[in-house]
């Protein structure tokens, strides 16, 4: 027979949308299981970026300065190398946050610490390798999810489930729920290039004509992105590696000597672009966040942002509730539709303002022939020019639309009950 257990809300899938979640639930008093398919958070290709809004919420959960001891890098300033030309985007020196800064740490890291913190908590559990199969449900509501795991199979009963399984959501399909999709016109290829002495140890990204490529400091390594014209991947293949090796050293001349580390096409990961969001994210007895209810383009590196931003809502909407045993399952829907009411308008202008990027920008930059140089688009050239102006998207990627602070309540953590003991 198939194991069962009960807990008052269970969360699909450990990315920083349930993660956060988890931690701020536990933290309120709520039994609060995550389920991860996977046995670590080690995954490569993941968004490394941890905006000021989100450091502003460490601030108020008053784990910032712990956080901010894990490794990381401190991104004050946006520029972009367009044709050999550095043109600086953005700066966040003048943003009213506890952070002025960009702090670039691997995500496998900021998840550690999100575990680690909400572990602290009796009543929260953390079950990994367990992959999420199908939705167990009654006439009225959805009552949990069927889970496998190495030991076989769990039943975990829940008064309210939470997808944050990402943008292959298998509870949102599973969930019928409807998506509208507002396409995508690129992918990206993920890459690992070694560092060596006298490299930047700045983020960057270089522009030229047929050609966009960002670089990721990870301290041993870069981390790189190559924008490509949507299912321009068969095409990059024909052409062969060397062909590919000839166009990263085109694009970042530095790089020009360690190319040869990717060996094969193996060493180079397809990360396939959507832009989409869910008609309606709940039903009852069910809540989708993160990708899970809106997949965000990578521009601006601002999906992990908008992911903590809708579990920080959920749980100023949701936890005192949760947290009363006495309070219906079924009492639980009205507030799942006042979580998509607040999250949904700046859901909407993210995506919005992406797709433009992506049709009016990228698009132009990866399809052009490589005739000419490429010129520097006039608002760019204006952000150049009058330093003040760096600020708005400075804010547009660090704070974003509506930003949300904790209102959620909080008891005290394992640890201070031990010292009150």
């Amino acid at each position: 027979m198939p194991e069962a257990i009960h807990t008052r809300c269970c969360i699909a899938g450990g990315g920083p949308a349930g993660m956060m979640l988890g931690l701020l639930l536990a933290r309120a008093g709520v039994n609060v299981i995550v389920l991860e398919k996977h046995g670590d958070f080690l995954r490569d290709f993941r968004g490394d970026t941890v905006h000021p809004s989100t450091l502003e919420i460490m601030h108020e959960l008053g784990l910032l300065e712990s956080f901010l001891q894990r490794p990381h890098d401190e991104v004050r300033e946006l520029s972009v190398n367009i044709s050999d030309r550095v043109v600086k985007v953005a700066n966040f020196s003048r943003l009213k946050t506890q952070c002025k800064f960009i702090a670039m740490m691997p995500q496998w890291d900021f998840l550690d610490f999100l575990r680690d913190e909400a572990v602290l908590y009796p009543n929260f559990r953390l079950i990994q390798n367990a992959k999420v199969d199908a939705l167990l449900e009654d006439s009225e509501r959805v009552t949990g999810v069927h889970v496998t795991t190495p030991d076989g199979t769990l039943l975990v009963h829940a008064d309210l489930v939470i997808g944050a399984d990402g943008r292959h959501s298998t509870v949102r399909e599973a969930a019928g729920l409807q998506v509208h999709n507002l396409g995508a016109p690129i992918d990206v290829l993920w890459l690992r290039l070694p560092t060596a002495a006298g490299d930047p140890s700045s983020t960057g990204a270089r522009l030229d004509a047929g050609q966009f490529f960002v670089m990721l400091h990870r301290g041993t390594y870069w981390q790189c992105a190559y924008v490509i014209a949507k299912g321009g991947i068969e095409k990059i293949h024909a052409a062969g590696l060397p062909a590919f090796h000839a166009e990263l050293s085109r694009i970042a001349p530095m790089f020009a000597d360690r190319v040869s580390s990717l060996q094969s096409w193996d060493d180079i990961k397809l990360l396939s672009v959507s832009v989409d969001r869910l008609e309606q994210w709940w039903k009852p007895g069910l809540l989708c966040i993160g990708d899970a209810a809106h997949a965000m383009s990578p521009v601006g590196g601002i999906g992990i942002n908008l992911a903590i931003q809708d579990a920080v809502a959920t749980a100023n909407i949701l936890a005192l509730s949760l947290a009363n045993p006495a309070i219906d399952p079924l009492a639980l829907t009205p507030f799942l539709a006042k979580v998509q009411t607040r999250r949904l308008f700046p859901t909407r202008v993210t995506q919005a303002a992406q797709v433009t990027i992506q049709d009016r920008i990228l698009v132009p930059v990866v399809n052009r022939t490589q005739d000419k140089p490429l010129s520097v688009p006039w608002p760019l050239r204006l952000l150049n020019l009058i330093p003040l102006l760096r600020g708005i998207p400075a804010y547009a990627v660090g704070v974003g639309v509506r930003p949300e602070h904790v209102y959620s309540p909080a008891t005290a953590r394992q640890a201070d009950r031990t010292a009150v003991d």
